[in-house]
Protein backbone atom coordinates (compact mmCIF):
# COMPACT_ATOMS: atom_id res chain seq x y z
CA UNK A 1 0.00 0.00 0.00
CA UNK A 2 1.60 3.40 -1.04
CA UNK A 3 1.39 6.19 1.69
CA UNK A 4 -1.52 7.52 2.50
CA UNK A 5 -2.91 10.77 3.98
CA UNK A 6 -4.37 9.82 7.61
CA UNK A 7 -6.48 11.46 9.51
CA UNK A 8 -8.09 10.46 12.63
CA UNK A 9 -11.77 10.22 13.05
CA UNK A 10 -13.20 8.70 16.06
CA UNK A 11 -17.12 7.70 15.32
CA UNK A 12 -19.56 9.34 17.69
CA UNK A 13 -20.89 6.12 18.75
CA UNK A 14 -17.65 5.10 20.46
CA UNK A 15 -17.78 8.11 22.40
CA UNK A 16 -21.29 7.05 23.72
CA UNK A 17 -20.05 3.74 24.26
CA UNK A 18 -17.05 4.91 26.58
CA UNK A 19 -19.25 7.20 28.54
CA UNK A 20 -22.02 4.14 29.13
CA UNK A 21 -18.93 2.34 30.22
CA UNK A 22 -17.77 5.00 32.67
CA UNK A 23 -20.85 5.25 34.23
CA UNK A 24 -21.45 1.83 34.76
CA UNK A 25 -18.12 1.77 36.08
CA UNK A 26 -17.89 -1.27 38.96
CA UNK A 27 -15.60 -0.57 41.33
CA UNK A 28 -13.39 -2.97 43.36
CA UNK A 29 -13.59 -3.71 47.28
CA UNK A 30 -11.56 -1.20 48.85
CA UNK A 31 -9.99 -0.18 52.18
CA UNK A 32 -9.81 3.45 52.64
CA UNK A 33 -6.08 1.94 54.18
CA UNK A 34 -5.39 1.03 50.98
CA UNK A 35 -3.58 3.86 48.49
CA UNK A 36 -0.80 3.41 45.68
CA UNK A 37 1.46 1.46 47.21
CA UNK A 38 -0.79 -1.64 46.34
CA UNK A 39 -1.62 -0.17 42.77
CA UNK A 40 -3.49 2.64 41.74
CA UNK A 41 -5.94 4.62 44.43
CA UNK A 42 -8.98 4.73 44.25
CA UNK A 43 -9.63 8.02 45.34
CA UNK A 44 -7.39 9.56 42.74
CA UNK A 45 -9.44 7.23 39.62
CA UNK A 46 -12.86 8.31 40.67
CA UNK A 47 -11.56 12.25 40.82
CA UNK A 48 -9.98 11.29 36.93
CA UNK A 49 -13.20 9.54 36.20
CA UNK A 50 -15.27 12.04 37.08
CA UNK A 51 -13.13 14.13 34.99
CA UNK A 52 -12.94 12.04 32.42
CA UNK A 53 -16.98 12.17 32.22
CA UNK A 54 -17.50 16.19 33.00
CA UNK A 55 -14.69 17.87 31.28
CA UNK A 56 -12.52 16.21 28.86
CA UNK A 57 -13.08 16.88 25.74
CA UNK A 58 -11.63 14.13 23.08
CA UNK A 59 -12.63 16.12 19.94
CA UNK A 60 -10.12 18.89 21.41
CA UNK A 61 -7.42 16.63 21.80
CA UNK A 62 -8.36 14.59 18.47
CA UNK A 63 -7.99 18.72 17.22
CA UNK A 64 -4.81 19.01 18.29
CA UNK A 65 -3.03 15.61 17.34
CA UNK A 66 -4.42 16.22 13.58
CA UNK A 67 -2.63 19.57 13.06
CA UNK A 68 0.36 16.92 12.63
CA UNK A 69 0.61 15.32 9.20
CA UNK A 70 -0.13 11.60 9.60
CA UNK A 71 -0.07 8.94 7.09
CA UNK A 72 -0.62 5.17 7.02
CA UNK A 73 1.19 2.56 4.45
CA UNK A 74 1.30 -0.96 4.57
CA UNK A 75 5.28 -2.88 5.49
CA UNK A 76 5.81 -6.31 5.41
CA UNK A 77 1.79 -6.48 6.24
CA UNK A 78 2.00 -4.68 8.80
CA UNK A 79 -0.40 -1.20 8.79
CA UNK A 80 2.55 1.22 10.01
CA UNK A 81 0.55 4.95 11.23
CA UNK A 82 3.17 7.97 11.41
CA UNK A 83 3.15 11.21 12.28
CA UNK A 84 5.91 13.49 9.42
CA UNK A 85 6.39 17.05 10.11
CA UNK A 86 9.15 18.37 8.08
CA UNK A 87 11.83 20.46 9.38
CA UNK A 88 12.26 24.60 8.25
CA UNK A 89 14.83 25.39 6.27
CA UNK A 90 17.35 23.54 3.39
CA UNK A 91 18.45 20.78 4.85
CA UNK A 92 16.70 19.26 8.10
CA UNK A 93 17.99 15.91 9.49
CA UNK A 94 15.57 13.09 9.38
CA UNK A 95 14.76 11.90 12.51
CA UNK A 96 12.79 8.84 13.76
CA UNK A 97 11.47 8.91 17.77
CA UNK A 98 10.08 5.45 18.85
CA UNK A 99 7.63 5.59 22.16
CA UNK A 100 7.00 2.40 24.06
CA UNK A 101 4.54 0.99 26.79
CA UNK A 102 2.38 2.12 28.38
CA UNK A 103 2.91 5.14 26.55
CA UNK A 104 2.36 6.32 22.84
CA UNK A 105 2.68 8.93 20.00
CA UNK A 106 1.75 11.44 22.37
CA UNK A 107 5.02 10.93 24.20
CA UNK A 108 7.18 13.20 21.94
CA UNK A 109 3.95 15.75 20.52
CA UNK A 110 5.21 18.23 22.67
CA UNK A 111 8.23 18.52 20.95
CA UNK A 112 7.56 18.22 17.49
CA UNK A 113 7.35 21.90 16.72
CA UNK A 114 10.62 22.12 18.74
CA UNK A 115 12.55 19.96 16.98
CA UNK A 116 11.13 21.14 13.28
CA UNK A 117 12.10 24.90 14.24
CA UNK A 118 14.79 24.83 17.41
CA UNK A 119 15.49 28.26 16.69
CA UNK A 120 12.03 29.42 17.07
CA UNK A 121 12.19 28.11 20.79
CA UNK A 122 15.31 29.63 22.45
CA UNK A 123 17.62 26.17 21.06
CA UNK A 124 21.07 27.72 20.03
CA UNK A 125 20.97 25.79 16.63
CA UNK A 126 21.29 25.78 13.06
CA UNK A 127 19.89 22.04 12.75
CA UNK A 128 16.01 21.48 12.33
CA UNK A 129 14.73 18.00 12.04
CA UNK A 130 12.26 16.05 9.81
CA UNK A 131 10.37 14.20 12.56
CA UNK A 132 8.89 10.78 11.81
CA UNK A 133 6.40 9.31 15.31
CA UNK A 134 5.38 5.99 14.25
CA UNK A 135 2.87 4.01 16.18
CA UNK A 136 4.58 0.91 17.01
CA UNK A 137 3.16 -2.14 15.72
CA UNK A 138 0.25 -3.11 18.19
CA UNK A 139 -0.35 0.53 19.27
CA UNK A 140 -2.63 3.38 18.34
CA UNK A 141 -3.27 3.28 14.88
CA UNK A 142 -0.70 0.97 13.66
CA UNK A 143 -2.00 -2.71 13.32
CA UNK A 144 0.12 -5.95 13.32
CA UNK A 145 0.52 -8.07 10.15
CA UNK A 146 -1.52 -11.34 9.66
CA UNK A 147 1.40 -13.70 8.78
CA UNK A 148 3.90 -12.89 11.23
CA UNK A 149 4.48 -11.74 15.09
CA UNK A 150 6.41 -8.61 15.97
CA UNK A 151 9.66 -8.27 18.29
CA UNK A 152 11.53 -4.92 18.76
CA UNK A 153 14.48 -6.45 16.00
CA UNK A 154 11.57 -6.67 13.66
CA UNK A 155 10.48 -3.22 14.42
CA UNK A 156 13.51 -2.12 13.38
CA UNK A 157 13.42 -3.33 10.06
CA UNK A 158 10.21 -2.18 9.60
CA UNK A 159 11.19 1.31 10.68
CA UNK A 160 14.20 0.85 8.39
CA UNK A 161 11.97 -0.03 5.20
CA UNK A 162 9.86 3.09 6.12
CA UNK A 163 12.51 5.63 6.46
CA UNK A 164 14.98 4.71 3.19
CA UNK A 165 12.25 2.49 1.10
CA UNK A 166 8.85 4.70 1.94
CA UNK A 167 10.52 7.71 2.93
CA UNK A 168 13.50 8.18 0.99
CA UNK A 169 16.27 9.13 3.48
CA UNK A 170 19.68 7.71 2.67
CA UNK A 171 20.59 8.11 6.89
CA UNK A 172 18.94 9.41 9.30
CA UNK A 173 19.34 9.92 13.31
CA UNK A 174 16.80 7.42 15.72
CA UNK A 175 15.76 8.45 18.97
CA UNK A 176 14.30 6.73 21.75
CA UNK A 177 13.06 5.17 25.24
CA UNK A 178 11.96 2.06 26.75
CA UNK A 179 10.64 -0.27 23.97
CA UNK A 180 11.89 2.50 21.88
CA UNK A 181 15.16 2.30 23.28
CA UNK A 182 15.83 -1.25 22.73
CA UNK A 183 14.15 -0.91 18.96
CA UNK A 184 16.57 1.61 18.14
CA UNK A 185 19.59 0.05 19.31
CA UNK A 186 18.43 -3.17 17.20
CA UNK A 187 18.28 -0.44 14.15
CA UNK A 188 22.12 0.89 14.83
CA UNK A 189 22.95 -2.18 15.33
CA UNK A 190 21.60 -4.18 11.78
CA UNK A 191 21.49 -1.20 9.72
CA UNK A 192 24.53 1.15 10.42
CA UNK A 193 25.52 2.43 7.50
CA UNK A 194 21.59 3.79 7.39
CA UNK A 195 22.10 5.81 10.85
CA UNK A 196 23.93 9.14 11.65
CA UNK A 197 23.75 8.57 15.30
CA UNK A 198 21.52 7.32 17.67
CA UNK A 199 19.85 8.75 20.50
CA UNK A 200 18.51 7.03 24.02
CA UNK A 201 17.06 8.18 27.29
CA UNK A 202 17.99 4.42 29.06
CA UNK A 203 19.23 1.05 27.41
CA UNK A 204 16.81 -1.29 28.71
CA UNK A 205 17.36 -3.78 31.70
CA UNK A 206 20.81 -4.84 31.24
CA UNK A 207 20.24 -8.89 31.60
CA UNK A 208 24.07 -9.97 31.32
CA UNK A 209 24.61 -7.56 34.58
CA UNK A 210 21.74 -9.33 36.34
CA UNK A 211 22.94 -12.67 35.57
CA UNK A 212 26.53 -12.16 35.70
CA UNK A 213 27.60 -14.89 38.33
CA UNK A 214 31.75 -13.78 37.95
CA UNK A 215 31.02 -10.12 39.84
CA UNK A 216 35.03 -9.77 39.85
CA UNK A 217 35.42 -7.82 37.01
CA UNK A 218 32.17 -5.80 37.42
CA UNK A 219 32.63 -2.27 38.59
CA UNK A 220 31.65 -0.43 41.96
CA UNK A 221 28.79 1.06 39.79
CA UNK A 222 27.60 -2.03 37.90
CA UNK A 223 27.54 -3.87 41.38
CA UNK A 224 25.03 -1.12 42.69
CA UNK A 225 22.90 -1.26 39.36
CA UNK A 226 22.26 -5.34 39.87
CA UNK A 227 21.33 -5.15 42.85
CA UNK A 228 18.89 -2.29 42.08
CA UNK A 229 17.76 -3.81 39.06
CA UNK A 230 16.82 -6.66 41.13
CA UNK A 231 15.35 -5.09 43.83
CA UNK A 232 12.87 -2.93 41.12
CA UNK A 233 12.09 -6.26 39.33
CA UNK A 234 10.87 -7.90 42.39
CA UNK A 235 9.19 -5.11 43.57
CA UNK A 236 7.76 -3.42 40.18
CA UNK A 237 8.30 -5.89 37.61
CA UNK A 238 4.89 -7.37 37.81
CA UNK A 239 3.61 -6.21 34.58
CA UNK A 240 6.49 -6.97 32.66
CA UNK A 241 6.25 -10.79 33.79
CA UNK A 242 2.67 -10.78 33.51
CA UNK A 243 2.37 -9.43 29.74
CA UNK A 244 5.95 -11.42 29.01
CA UNK A 245 3.86 -14.73 29.48
CA UNK A 246 0.08 -14.39 29.56
CA UNK A 247 -0.73 -10.84 27.77
CA UNK A 248 -3.97 -12.13 26.52
CA UNK A 249 -5.16 -13.00 30.04
CA UNK A 250 -5.01 -9.77 31.09
CA UNK A 251 -6.22 -8.02 27.87
CA UNK A 252 -9.83 -9.45 28.37
CA UNK A 253 -10.21 -7.45 31.38
CA UNK A 254 -8.22 -4.52 29.76
CA UNK A 255 -10.62 -4.56 26.50
CA UNK A 256 -13.60 -4.38 28.63
CA UNK A 257 -13.08 -2.07 31.06
CA UNK A 258 -11.80 1.72 30.23
CA UNK A 259 -11.57 2.33 34.37
CA UNK A 260 -9.63 -1.12 34.49
CA UNK A 261 -7.29 -0.40 31.24
CA UNK A 262 -6.57 3.70 32.89
CA UNK A 263 -5.35 1.94 36.25
CA UNK A 264 -3.24 -0.95 34.66
CA UNK A 265 -1.73 2.80 32.55
CA UNK A 266 -1.86 5.16 35.32
CA UNK A 267 0.29 3.73 37.92
CA UNK A 268 2.78 3.28 35.78
CA UNK A 269 3.19 6.61 35.26
CA UNK A 270 2.38 8.10 38.48
CA UNK A 271 5.59 5.60 39.47
CA UNK A 272 8.20 5.62 36.62
CA UNK A 273 7.74 9.65 36.38
CA UNK A 274 9.69 12.92 38.43
CA UNK A 275 5.91 13.46 40.35
CA UNK A 276 6.99 12.87 43.82
CA UNK A 277 3.74 10.74 44.05
CA UNK A 278 1.52 13.35 43.68
CA UNK A 279 0.69 12.76 39.44
CA UNK A 280 -0.75 15.84 38.50
CA UNK A 281 2.37 17.61 39.38
CA UNK A 282 3.97 16.41 36.11
CA UNK A 283 0.79 15.33 33.48
CA UNK A 284 -2.55 17.28 33.22
CA UNK A 285 -5.45 14.55 33.37
CA UNK A 286 -6.05 15.64 29.44
CA UNK A 287 -2.51 14.01 28.62
CA UNK A 288 -3.07 11.18 30.65
CA UNK A 289 -6.48 10.76 29.18
CA UNK A 290 -5.53 11.10 25.42
CA UNK A 291 -2.81 8.18 25.84
CA UNK A 292 -5.52 6.10 27.22
CA UNK A 293 -7.70 6.97 24.70
CA UNK A 294 -5.48 5.60 22.36
CA UNK A 295 -5.30 2.46 23.68
CA UNK A 296 -8.91 2.49 24.33
CA UNK A 297 -10.49 3.20 20.62
CA UNK A 298 -7.65 0.55 19.10
CA UNK A 299 -8.42 -2.00 21.36
CA UNK A 300 -5.20 -2.57 21.74
CA UNK A 301 -4.33 -3.99 25.22
CA UNK A 302 -3.71 -7.08 23.31
CA UNK A 303 -1.53 -6.37 20.52
CA UNK A 304 0.52 -3.67 22.77
CA UNK A 305 0.90 -6.25 25.69
CA UNK A 306 1.79 -9.05 23.02
CA UNK A 307 5.21 -7.36 22.11
CA UNK A 308 6.56 -7.93 25.45
CA UNK A 309 5.54 -11.93 25.21
CA UNK A 310 7.78 -12.29 21.44
CA UNK A 311 10.29 -9.72 22.86
CA UNK A 312 11.26 -12.64 25.72
CA UNK A 313 10.47 -15.96 23.55
CA UNK A 314 11.75 -14.67 19.78
CA UNK A 315 13.74 -11.34 20.33
CA UNK A 316 17.64 -12.19 18.96
CA UNK A 317 20.84 -11.25 20.76
CA UNK A 318 21.55 -7.30 19.84
CA UNK A 319 24.93 -7.14 17.90
CA UNK A 320 27.38 -5.12 18.47
CA UNK A 321 26.65 -1.14 17.84
CA UNK A 322 29.23 0.92 16.47
CA UNK A 323 27.10 4.07 15.87
CA UNK A 324 27.70 6.94 17.84
CA UNK A 325 25.37 6.94 20.72
CA UNK A 326 24.07 10.00 23.12
CA UNK A 327 22.78 9.50 26.10
CA UNK A 328 20.71 11.43 27.57
CA UNK A 329 19.17 10.06 31.83
CA UNK A 330 16.70 11.83 33.33
CA UNK A 331 17.25 10.70 37.52
CA UNK A 332 13.68 10.09 38.32
CA UNK A 333 13.20 7.14 35.12
CA UNK A 334 13.37 3.34 36.26
CA UNK A 335 17.01 2.18 36.56
CA UNK A 336 20.15 4.26 35.51
CA UNK A 337 22.50 2.06 33.77
CA UNK A 338 25.89 1.96 34.57
CA UNK A 339 28.30 4.58 32.38
CA UNK A 340 31.03 2.09 32.56
CA UNK A 341 28.96 -0.90 30.98
CA UNK A 342 27.88 1.90 28.33
CA UNK A 343 30.87 2.70 26.92
CA UNK A 344 32.24 -1.01 27.13
CA UNK A 345 29.65 -1.97 24.82
CA UNK A 346 28.67 1.28 22.76
CA UNK A 347 30.13 4.29 20.82
CA UNK A 348 29.11 7.07 23.51
CA UNK A 349 30.14 10.05 22.12
CA UNK A 350 27.31 12.18 24.97
CA UNK A 351 26.42 11.20 28.00
CA UNK A 352 24.22 13.99 30.01
CA UNK A 353 22.61 13.56 33.35
CA UNK A 354 19.33 16.48 33.34
CA UNK A 355 18.83 17.88 36.75
CA UNK A 356 15.48 16.20 36.66
CA UNK A 357 12.52 14.28 34.84
CA UNK A 358 11.30 10.71 34.67
CA UNK A 359 10.72 7.99 32.41
CA UNK A 360 8.87 9.87 30.14
CA UNK A 361 11.25 12.06 29.38
CA UNK A 362 9.49 13.98 26.28
CA UNK A 363 6.14 14.62 27.92
CA UNK A 364 8.06 15.51 31.26
CA UNK A 365 10.99 17.55 30.32
CA UNK A 366 10.37 18.42 26.75
CA UNK A 367 12.86 21.74 27.08
CA UNK A 368 15.59 19.49 28.08
CA UNK A 369 14.70 15.88 25.99
CA UNK A 370 15.26 18.63 23.00
CA UNK A 371 18.26 20.76 23.85
CA UNK A 372 20.16 17.54 24.82
CA UNK A 373 19.07 15.54 21.70
CA UNK A 374 19.91 18.52 19.38
CA UNK A 375 23.69 19.35 21.44
CA UNK A 376 24.18 15.19 20.76
CA UNK A 377 23.54 15.16 16.85
CA UNK A 378 25.80 18.28 16.22
CA UNK A 379 28.58 16.53 18.01
CA UNK A 380 28.28 13.96 14.73
CA UNK A 381 29.05 16.13 12.41
CA UNK A 382 26.42 15.65 10.06
CA UNK A 383 25.55 18.55 7.39
CA UNK A 384 23.55 20.92 9.14
CA UNK A 385 21.74 23.94 7.53
CA UNK A 386 23.60 27.00 6.40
Amino acid sequence: MAIQKFVIQIPELQLEELARRLKTTIWPQYKESWSWERGSDKTYLNSLLQYWQDQYDWRKEEKALNEFNQFKCEIDGASIHFIHERGTGPNPIPLILTHGWPDSIVRYQKIIPMLTNPTKFGIASKLSFDVIIPSLPGFGFSTLSDSKECNNSIVADLWAKLMVDELGYDKFVASGGDIGSSVTRFLAANYPDKLIGIHLTDVGIIRDLLSASDQSNLTSDELAYKKDAQVWIAQEGGYMSLQSTKPLTLAYALSDSPIGLAAWIIEKFRSWSDCEGDISKTFTSDELLTNIMLYWFNNTSSTAANIYYENTHSLPTLKKVNVPLGVTLFPKDILLPPRSWVEKNYNVVKWEVMPSGGHFTAMEKPDLFVASLVKFVNSCNVKINE
